[in-house]
């Protein structure tokens, strides 16, 4: 993968989609035949959304490829702590956003929260071990499957279960319960989809937004109330060193624009207005 030696100069002006809402657009200028790479690391939730808006920059942007690194937020945010080149970070988590402001690759003013999540259980669609409630999951032989503790997904299901455990309506050890039934811990919330989807655990939690039209013909879904859930937010934040500044802000503008956030709210993320 190679990126540009510096970033083009860009006519920004705003056009008008077919919503009528106005949307930023970067159209840059270059004399090299060599299209400019624009690197985004993503978590990994944001695979469909961003994989969306990065077709939406590309055709916006003539002579930009956007490539996105998807893995966990605690992933990508040490390996750009470890140098990693990159343009754009987007994380499930504002802890890891930090951490990348603490190894001085992003900027605290070039933060900006532009999405929200929540919880949902899920199980394979015939649902073997027979899950109906949250009580379910801390009954004698369940398989459960969740993301480890370090992966953001991972750590707002404890939270869950922290609050789960101060309910009435559910054991004063319920979290103790859930955790004696897993059977693995995952580095990514897509990992955590992928083995319910093969039968693998009869349960895992994950982000409402996994929840792809795909994976909806082959899972069920149990709602966590409200009260329970845990709301992530999501923020985004170029990089300090990024090789194509303008065109960084430019995607994060897109993300952010009425078109961006439409995108966001079809693959089930909260938008933040």
């Amino acid at each position: 993968m190679t990126s540009a030696a510096c970033s083009p100069v860009a006519n920004i002006a705003p056009t008008v989609t077919d919503t009528g809402h106005p949307v930023v657009t970067e159209t840059p200028v270059t004399n090299s035949a060599e299209p400019v790479t624009l690197t985004v690391m993503a978590a990994a939730s944001l695979t469909e959304s961003f994989t969306e808006l990065g077709a939406v920059f590309e055709l916006q942007n003539p002579g930009v490829k956007v490539v996105f690194n998807f893995a966990g937020s605690q992933a990508l945010a040490e390996q750009l702590a470890q140098g990693a080149e990159a343009d754009v970070f987007a994380s499930a988590s504002e802890k890891y956003m930090i951490f990348a402001v603490d190894s001085k690759r992003v900027n605290t003013e070039d933060i900006k929260n532009f999405a929200k999540n929540r919880l949902v259980v899920i199980f394979p669609k015939d649902n073997p071990a027979g899950i109906t409630s949250l009580a379910d999951l801390t009954g004698s032989g369940i398989k459960i499957d969740l993301a480890h503790k370090n992966v953001p997904v991972g750590q707002y299901t404890l939270e869950f279960l922290d609050k789960a455990n101060a309910t009435p309506f559910l054991d004063e050890d319920y979290k103790d319960k859930v955790l004696d039934n897993v059977v693995s811990f995952e580095e990514n919330v897509k990992v955590v989809v992928t083995k319910v989807l093969l039968g693998e655990a009869d349960a895992g939690i994950v982000y409402l937004t996994d929840i792809t039209s795909e994976a909806s013909e082959k899972v069920g879904t149990l709602a966590i109330p409200t009260d329970l859930n845990y709301l992530a937010s999501y923020p985004i934040a170029l990089i300090a060193t990024s090789k194509n500044y303008d065109l960084a802000k430019a995607f994060i503008a897109l993300v952010l624009s009425p078109e961006g956030q439409a995108v966001l709210a079809k693959y089930k993320f909260i938008p933040v207005a």
